[in-house]
């Protein structure tokens, strides 16, 4: 699994138009999910996400968690982190899992979220043509591979 992992003070992701998920303060993750990935993956990953300390605390240094900071999150799927793009300029996309495997994988993901941060998560649809707008925070904008948590 990947994550982009964006500080915002606003987000917001529309499907047709529609707003089907919006936060204030908190994070913006796009999740890309690949073949391997497995519950392992987003255990590791959830709790990493969670208890992140890039929100600032009193003396202005990144030192607190969103959940520690009462932040929300909105998590996007996006098969496009797992592009490849070593050969010519059109991107392959071979490495991003199939729906029948991602979409169990995705919901999973967002439940374990919301059992660490102990609130509601917003979320895109996946598949969907989505529009991300956001305000970036710092900005703060982390990557993060479950296969490199070795």
């Amino acid at each position: 699994m990947k994550a982009v992992i964006q500080r915002v003070k606003f987000c917001e992701v529309k499907v047709n138009d529609a707003i089907v998920g919006k936060i204030k303060n908190g994070l913006l993750i796009l999740l890309g999910i690949t073949h391997d990935d497995t519950d392992e993956d987003i255990q590791w990953l959830t709790q990493k996400i969670v208890n992140l300390r890039i929100f600032n605390d009193e003396a202005g240094v990144m030192n607190v968690s969103v959940k520690d900071a009462n932040g929300e999150i909105l998590v996007v799927s996006q098969f496009t982190l797992h592009a490849a793009t070593k050969k010519g300029n059109r991107p392959s996309y071979i490495a991003a899992a199939r729906p029948e495997m991602a979409v169990p994988l995705y919901e999973k993901f967002l439940k374990e979220v919301e059992l660490q941060l102990g609130k509601k998560v917003e979320a895109g649809i996946f598949g969907a043509d989505m529009q991300v707008s956001l305000l970036n925070d710092g900005p703060v904008t982390i990557i993060i591979d479950t296969k490199e948590k070795v």
